[in-house]
């Protein structure tokens, strides 16, 4: 479905592929912390916080106790001791409400030409941005290489003949390693560089050379134009996916049946982008306007009719003179205008 959107999508010609943003997000999965167990010994949380409270001498009954002891603890909730036995692939991770729960993360590719989603890859909560851009990049650059040969409806090629070439993303994607594999995969990196103060680069001259590159790239007019378009293009898709079609909060399990999840949805706002060229709607919202808009315009356009079919009437004004004439008029003209009544009397 998603693949047949996306090539509907390019014979329309609002699909370039020449720039690709990439932006990631938090989603909340359908587990519970609850339902957390240890991974060496299975125990549930309350099981382990007892055998805590038992071998530190205290009373196991005493709850308030119990919360003491889990206060005090340090790194209390990591990934590499415990896990969710129903949705093992969900980690434990800070939400953007400052919640903790469990998560996935959400990444996606697009178009920074026309909004189009070319791609949208699925991992942990807490994989990093430098880790997963390393699949969602030759994710899009496979799918915008399947549409290079995908002509519009006029014959034309709007498609990048050559793929992905620019890549533009925010601080999170600011990395040295990060920078030389774009390099080596000829793709020139616009990646705001974060404030790490003076950088020591003994032994990474490759490094050095890739990041001060990068930084010329983001100094320069396109630079910047293509940063300030990220927040239009990439962070409209989420707002329209996951606040507006309401998929913050994940209601399938399973990191397969997510990334399905994750495609259906994607595939709808790339729909909704071709559906805004058509017909001028993306959503039933906006179509329900459109057709409110066109209603009143054809009453308007009834109206305008009617008044030029219509006869012409007289103004006040014209009334006014007509009958300041008619009083003006001479006894002998009035009498006159009545000769064949006259008695001659």
């Amino acid at each position: 479905m998603f693949g047949w959107v996306l090539r509907q999508v390019a014979r329309a010609g609002l699909l370039k592929g020449k720039t690709i943003g990439i932006d990631a997000t938090t989603l909340e999965a359908n587990a519970a912390m609850k339902s957390i167990v240890r991974r060496d010994t299975d125990e549930s949380y309350p099981e382990y916080l007892k055998r805590l409270a038992d071998a530190a001498g205290l009373e196991t009954s005493d709850e308030a106790a119990l919360r003491r002891l889990d206060r005090r603890r340090k790194k209390k909730g990591s990934n590499v001791e415990w896990v969710n036995p129903h949705v093992p692939e969900a980690q434990i991770t800070r939400m953007k409400d400052g919640r903790t729960a469990l998560a996935y993360k959400a990444e996606r590719a697009v178009d920074m030409d026309t909004g189009a989603i070319v791609a949208v890859t699925t991992h942990g909560g807490t994989v990093g941005d430098t880790a997963s851009v390393g699949e969602t990049l030759p994710a899009a650059g496979k799918a915008v290489a399947e549409q290079i040969a995908e002509p519009t409806m006029n014959g034309k090629f709007e498609v990048n003949a050559k793929g992905v070439e620019e890549l533009v993303a925010d601080k999170g994607y600011h990395s040295g390693d990060v920078l030389v594999d774009l390099r080596g995969l000829e793709v020139r990196a616009y990646i705001a560089e974060p404030d790490r103060g003076r950088r020591k680069w003994a032994g990474k001259q490759e490094q050095q050379a890739a990041v001060y590159r990068n930084r010329q790239r983001i100094g320069s007019n396109r630079g910047k134009q293509l940063l300030r378009r990220r927040g239009e293009r990439v962070e409209r898709t989420f707002a329209h996916a996951y606040e507006t079609g309401g998929l913050r909060r994940l209601h399938v399990r399973g990191k397969q049946n997510v990334q399905k999840k994750l495609l259906l949805q994607t595939a709808a706002c790339n729909l909704a982008l071709l559906l805004r060229k058509m017909i001028g709607a993306g959503t039933p919202r906006a179509l329900r306007d459109l057709v409110a808009r066109l209603f009143f315009l054809l009453l308007r356009l009834i109206s305008a009719s009617n008044a030029i079919s219509a006869p012409p009437r007289s103004s006040s004004a014209d009334i006014s003179r007509r009958i300041a004439s008619r009083s003006m008029r001479s006894p002998r003209n009035r009498h006159s205008e009545f000769n064949g009544l006259d008695t001659g009397c």
